[in-house]
This record gives C-alpha cells, structure tokens and sequence, in this order.
C-alpha cells in the first residue's frame, strides 16, 4: 500500500496506465466527434467559430488561440451549457481552475500512447520550460496535496521526458512535519525519502487548497503553475471575476467576450440577502478562495438563504452570482435569465445539469485543447425549484471526508466516449465555443497574475490588497 503522505522518488518507466486512469476509462474508446475536434489546429477552429460568429473578426479569434501566456500555461474551466429565453445557447464559463484535475478521466486519442494527454500536456508546456536561462540548480519535483491518482502520473511521465529521477511530494496544510520548505534564496527545498533536504529547481504543482499557505505567489524555483495565477484568479474566484471584466473590456472592439454568468464581487455576509432579492430570489453565493465544489452555495429559497447567513465563514468577502437553473427559476438580471440545457433525457425522461471540464495547455504555438470530461448532478433537473438545490445543481466529484482525505463520486462521471458522449447533447461547435471561452478566461487571469509581480519579480502585495480588500486571505499569503 502506497503512503500517500510520504515523498517518493519516481524513476523514468513507472509510468502504469492502470495506476492513472479509472478503470473505466482504460477501456474507452474516445468519441469520434472528440477526436476529430482535438485533431483540428487553431487556423480551422478559428475559420468556424467566425463563420457562425460573424461580427467577430477572424484575426482576433486566432490571436486569442495563438496567444502565449507568461504565467499561466495549464488551466481549465468549468463551462454550463445554459439557453437564453429567445433559445440561443452559450458556453457560460462559471470558474477557471489553475493546476486542474482530468487526465484520469479522459479517453486516450491514440490507443498505442499509454501516457495519453499526461503526454501531450507535458511535452508542450513543463519541460520546453526546463530550458530556461537562470533556474537553480537542483532536483525536480511534483508538489501535491490531493489527486494522487494523477499527480503519481505526472511524476512518472516527467521522469520519462526529462530522463531522470522525480521526486513527489506531498503537500498537506495540516501536516505538523512539512516534506517541502522556502530557503532564503527564495527556492523551494524538499526532504527526500532518506531525510535528506534537497533543493529543487523546477516543479510541477498540484496544490491546490488555498496554496498560497504554503508556497510564496513568486520563486526562483520554477513552478508550474505558479502560486500568483491562483491568486490572481486561478483559486481566487473574487479576482477572476475581475480579471474577465477587464479582459472583456479590452475585447470590446473585437466582438469576443467571455460569457460569464452576473457577478457581483466584494460582497460582504450581511448583504448578501440584499443581492439575492435584487437576483429575484434565486442565486449563487460563493466563498471566493475555495475549490472542489467548497464553499458554494445555491440559493432558491429563503430556507436556503438562512441557512447560509447562521453559518460562520473565515473570510470577510463573497461573491454574488447568477443562477443557472431550470426555465421557471433562474435568477432575474437586467440581461435576463438563463437556464440549463441539461443532459439527453433518459429512459425515464429524467434530464440532468452538467457541467464541461475543458483543460488547456499553452506551448510555443499558443493554446491546445488536453482532456475533456463532464460531471452532472446527484438528482434530475425539474420544472420546480428543489428544496435542497446543490443536490440538483452541484456537479462537483470531489467529496472532502471526515478525517480531511478526499474520495470522488465517479457514477456522475461523464466520459468524452463512443458511450457516454451522446448523453451530453453538445456538438462539435459547442466544444469549439467552449475552447475559446476557455483561452479567453485563461488568459484574463494571466493577465491580472502579470500585474501582480512587480519589475523585481516580487509579489505586488499592495496592488493585490487594492484589488482584494480581505485582510483574512492576505494574511495567509506566504512572504
């Protein structure tokens, strides 16, 4: 049995797709619409979003898609396939993960590739990074604090690409002995299996609850992601919701925008009801440096809103935003209600909510599509408001146990296959849609995380503080 909670040295071939895939996806077939959209280049993505997009300039879609970030080279978002009342239907991006989950869930393009996308991501983004002038000598890393199905993956295939031994180790916020340290030359140091403390000079992160405790938002250490692109948006949903609307306003002249559900940020406990009435009485209200479905909650009854407001929260701030839900309960705003279009309905004329995983990389060339998957709701989506709506809306796999560890619902798993694709009632042009969303937001962040490091490279943490008034999380942030 493998201690998940001790570092582990990872030699070049340990890479065993059973040990990085669920085991119903080892034997998927991936869809062939799938394929056919992960085959295309970003010159005929470009031509058909701008031939059903016709007040989009074709040189701005592909500017967007070839853009190459600074910071921010692995992300993915969360997208809701949601109708407007006139029936038009949108990619609606509700969060933008940095350091995302879905590899172990996604079907491999080419069957005689066992490493599938871990591969693909890889090989175009982390190791043309080891490159670079003016790293620390030293180890190589994969730093983690959940999802060892795929941070073991990552490991194994650094390890095969970089041709030497990788070091995984695991990065818990209560672990009273931490495997991991910041020296004073501002470079990450980890403790190897035999006690000894190396230091590293790149790292692939997968820390991904408030990270910012632990690991400073800028090093000399490469790190990838590094912590500033949560800050800035990546974990930090109040920053991301501003990072889209200064993006979108740079956008303004193109005819791109990222779709984004009504959002109002810098919220504090008491107003939320305010906002919640002004929403007509139907919303969602987030803590905004929580993930895996944390800290979220769906509001359509007053039930609900009491509940929420006896609760007792560590931070200051929240978000305010608008709900996707069925045609006769989603909130109300000035540019009207959405709802979602939901799942095929099944055997039983059930339908449900889903949500779509889309994960990207950004490489020499600019942006490419890596895993897709998507994830629905526990119970089925009804012409009635539900009494406990998380159960109807909440798509999130993760469950957060008892004793802090992590299991996953994988039955509300919904694979990019020859058998489950069908279910999602989505198209080639929807993945298309959802791609660019997906770019656009990635690229949002990575613009405010640019603002945020300073000429020196230091964290700017004036700025950071301007923009995020809530002196509990900048407490946390690591110097």
């Amino acid at each position: 049995m493998i201690d998940e909670r001790r570092t582990q040295r990872v030699r070049p071939g340990a890479f065993e797709p059973e040990n990085h895939f669920y085991p119903r996806v080892l034997n998927a077939q991936i869809h062939p619409l799938v394929r056919f959209f992960l085959g295309m280049n970003n010159e005929r993505i470009a031509a058909r979003y701008c031939h059903l997009h016709p007040m989009v300039r074709r040189e701005a879609v592909l500017a967007a898609l070839d853009h190459r970030t600074t910071h921010f080279r692995w992300g993915g978002a969360d997208l809701f396939h949601a109708a407007d009342a006139e029936g038009g239907r949108r990619m609606y991006v509700i969060e933008t993960n940095s350091c995302p989950s879905g590899q172990k869930s996604t079907p491999r393009l080419d069957e005689m590739e066992e490493q599938g996308s871990y591969r693909r991501l890889l090989s175009q983004t982390f190791i043309p990074m080891l490159k670079r002038r003016g790293l620390p000598t030293g180890a190589l890393a994969v730093l983690y604090d959940k999802n060892f199905m795929e941070v073991s993956g990552y490991a194994a295939v650094i390890a095969d690409l970089a041709e030497e031994d990788v070091w995984l180790v695991p990065c818990f916020a209560d672990d009273p002995d931490p495997s991991m340290r910041i020296n004073d030359k501002r470079v990450i140091e980890i403790r190897t299996d035999a006690g000894e403390w190396v230091e590293v000079r790149a790292a692939f992160r997968y820390v991904t609850q408030r990270p910012w405790t632990r690991i400073p938002p800028v090093t000399r250490t490469l790190v990838f992601n590094p912590v500033v692109t949560c800050l800035a948006g990546g974990r930090n949903k109040m920053l991301a919701a501003k990072a889209y609307d200064l993006q979108n306003a740079r956008l303004r002249d193109s005819g791109l925008q990222i779709e984004v559900p009504e959002t109002i940020w810098d919220v504090s406990q008491r107003e939320i009801p305010l906002w919640v009435e002004r929403m007509g009485g139907f919303a969602v209200v987030k803590n905004p440096y929580s993930n895996a479905g944390q800290g979220v909650w769906t509001i359509t009854s007053k039930a609900e809103l009491d509940r929420l407001m006896d609760l007792e929260h560590p931070y200051d701030r929240f978000i305010v935003q608008q709900l996707i839900g069925n045609v006769g309960w989603s909130s109300k705003t000035h540019r009207g209600a959405i709802y979602h279009v939901g799942t095929v309905p099944n055997r039983h004329n059930k339908l449900y909510v889903a949500d779509l995983r889309f994960m990207i990389g950004c490489g020499e060339n600019g942006f490419f599509p890596v895993a897709m998957y998507a994830r629905r709701g526990r119970r089925s989506l009804e012409e009635e408001a539900p009494a406990d709506s998380w159960s109807v809306l909440g798509t999130n796999l993760s469950v957060k146990q008892g004793d802090g560890t992590w299991t996953t619902e994988q039955e509300r798993l919904v694979l990019m296959d020859a058998r489950d694709y069908n279910r999602l009632g989505i198209g080639l042009d929807d993945m298309i849609d959802g791609y660019v969303q997906t770019a656009l937001a990635v690229t949002a962040i990575d613009e405010m995380s640019q603002r945020l490091v300073t000429t020196k490279g230091r964290f700017g943490r004036k700025l950071f503080l301007s923009l995020n008034d809530d002196e509990a999380l900048v407490s946390e942030i690591m110097q």
